[in-house]
């Protein structure tokens, strides 16, 4: 992925595939049985926000959840890509967030429900600047954690993950043709919970990335 793509993708974005219930103990905290096979929803460019803007509140939700999560950076597409080759398609990483309207999501899973309205509002992908993969040269060992007005509520490895990077990108791509630019949000720690209009939001990848986001509420 050449460095004018780079920018390109973080000027406009792509397809945003999300990895569900990743990790155990996160399955279990919303008491969801820990998947045999990857949980895959979508959110569309337009979920995509960047410091200096804020988060918003859906105006139907009034439980909005903070979800931390490593983000894959597609630099090579592909369509059922092998595991064992499933590395040399990544560019690079993000921080990522995956902004849930929790009480949505309850309401949707109770009636079979998508999770549309749930996870791929406006501004439910806020995303850090892009890491190059060489500065991550373990994506399965690196901490994730994230603060709530400074006090600390998600903070776990990476090593945690149920399905690791290779089988995530070989999965999906079996299914979704991944494309240069794609973004892929492979699931959150334990620790999630409700953020409100206001709040300051701080989230990094070890020390190697930071990013900080206000939450506002939609008008």
């Amino acid at each position: 992925m050449t460095a004018r793509s780079v920018s390109r993708f973080w000027e406009w974005g792509r397809k945003i595939v999300c990895v569900g219930r990743n990790y155990a103990e996160h399955a279990k905290e919303l008491q969801n049985a820990v998947p045999a096979e990857p949980v895959l929803f979508l959110k569309p460019p337009s979920a995509y926000v960047k410091e200096g803007s804020p988060i918003l509140v859906p105006a139907y939700s009034s439980n909005l959840h903070h979800e931390v999560e490593l983000g894959v950076v597609i630099g090579k597409g592909g369509t059922a890509i092998p595991r064992s080759s499933a590395m040399d398609h990544v560019a690079g990483y993000a921080l990522c967030l995956d902004m849930t309207a929790r009480d949505v999501q309850e309401e949707c899973k109770a009636k079979g429900l998508p999770w549309t309205r749930a996870k791929a509002f406006d501004t439910s992908c806020p995303v850090s600047e892009f890491v190059p993969k060489e500065r991550i040269p373990d994506p399965g060992n690196v901490r994730l954690w994230l603060k709530v007005n400074d006090q600390l509520r998600q903070d776990c490895c990476t090593s945690q993950m149920i399905f690791s990077i290779p089988h995530l990108i070989s999965y999906i791509s079996e299914i979704i043709t991944l494309e240069e630019g794609d973004l892929i949000l492979t699931g959150t720690p334990k620790g999630v919970s409700a953020v409100r209009e206001h709040d300051e939001l701080q989230a990094g990848i070890g020390d190697v990335v930071t990013m900080t986001f206000k939450v506002a509420r939609q008008q």
